[in-house]
């Protein structure tokens, strides 16, 4: 799947909003959000992205364009799960026009492209490959219950001593499940809050 480089992708929707979560929370980004996933989180707030074929396939040239239309230079390219694609031809074009790119991936399949920021979201429905978790610049786990606490420790394992480590509450157990993270950070202070601001400020 990722020997040839394709020319479009899949997009269930481009929109230019702030970064809501994890360590570059705040920034203006332009977000590509890829069709096609095969994680299937149950809990997933964008269930549209997970059939690739309900969706537009978009040139590289069509993404990059509608992503300099605004001002800032931060692509996050996220889904969906992105690994799906070979992503070497986007981030190529993206970077070729001045973009920092980043991906927001849950990791349960092979890397491609080239990043400045690898955000990886490990998921239990379907566990990110070995070989991706030292790549991670950011390893941020939505914590849904308890056990995924153990989860998130698992993982961060795996990843390199300068990987940023981040719990964020699922959005819809937020009042529950917020007050548990804080007091996990609190006595566990390796790791950090992720928020979702985002959400809290009514932005897409």
């Amino acid at each position: 799947m990722h020997n040839i480089l394709p020319t479009e992708y899949p997009v269930m929707e481009m929109f230019y909003s702030l970064q809501g979560e994890g360590y570059h929370q705040g920034k203006a980004a332009y977000f590509i959000r890829l069709a096609g996933c095969d994680v299937g989180c149950v809990w997933c707030d964008v269930k549209d992205s997970w059939d690739a074929s309900k969706h537009p396939t978009l040139s590289v040239e069509t993404i990059v364009n509608s992503a300099l239309a605004h001002p800032a230079r931060l692509a996050i390219i996220t889904g969906g799960e992105p690994l799906l694609h070979n992503m070497t031809a986007l981030t190529t074009a993206l970077k070729a026009a001045g973009f920092q790119s980043h991906i927001e991936t849950s990791g349960s399949s092979t890397m491609s492209g080239d990043w400045d920021w690898i955000c990886l979201s490990p998921k239990k429905f379907k566990a990110p490959l070995p070989s991706i978790l030292p790549l991670a610049h950011e390893l941020k786990v939505v914590v849904f219950n308890s056990s995924d606490f153990d989860w998130a420790e698992k993982n961060a394992q795996q990843t390199n001593a300068r990987c940023k480590l981040y719990l964020q509450p699922e959005w819809d157990k937020q009042a529950l499940i917020t007050p548990m993270v804080i007091e996990y950070i609190k006595a566990n202070p390796r790791w950090e809050l992720s928020a979702q601001l985002h959400k809290y400020i009514q932005v897409p």
